[in-house]
């Protein structure tokens, strides 16, 4: 194990590397374009075939990077670009590879669509301090009725648990008239 980490170790700097000169508060787009530029003709040039693959791979990435300039607001990750296409709804998709986003939109909706937009209002990530004042707060009441409605119907179509939800329920509709 250790010694695959090792191995790793110098592949990790070279990727971390090519991350910085991507960053926008590290210099104007000029400045990281040329290094950018630079780090992929040293990748080429490396007898290594891995560095050489890496090398190919900024190369065919390379015009659409530098594309707008300092202008250009493009999305800064994977989430930005899915946000920035599609609704949430779309991101659900591809996270859990489904055709459908299924019931949890309409379940975890109300919070969940805040907290997949909560950095377009937030200039740092969040960290523990800033989430605090948020731990006992509960779900909205529309979110617990759908978790609720969830539950009855599971039930129901429960062989085995549809005769005592049907007690239950003659029991309530009996007790309130």
């Amino acid at each position: 194990m250790h010694d695959i980490q090792a191995a790793l170790r110098p592949c990790v700097e070279d990727v971390r590397a090519i991350q910085a000169t991507l960053e926008p508060g590290r210099g104007t787009c000029a400045e990281r374009q040329v290094e950018f530029e630079g780090l992929q003709e040293q990748f080429q040039a490396s007898a290594d075939p891995t560095h050489q693959h890496v090398g190919h791979v900024m190369a065919s990435f390379a015009p659409g990077l530098w594309a707008g300039g300092e202008k250009a607001e493009l999305p800064q990750d994977h989430l930005d670009l899915e946000r920035w296409f599609k609704p949430p709804k779309g991101h659900e998709r591809r996270i859990h590879g489904h055709r459908h986003a299924g019931v949890r939109i309409v379940q975890e909706g109300p919070t969940l669509l805040l907290a997949l937009d909560a950095h377009l209002t937030h200039p740092a990530p969040f960290t523990g301090a800033d989430l605090w004042p948020y731990r006992h707060r509960p779900a909205p009441a529309c979110q617990r009725q759908a978790l609720h409605r969830r539950k009855m119907m599971r039930r129901a179509r429960s062989k085995k648990k549809r005769p005592v939800l049907l007690a239950e329920l003659e029991k309530r509709y009996l007790k309130s008239s």
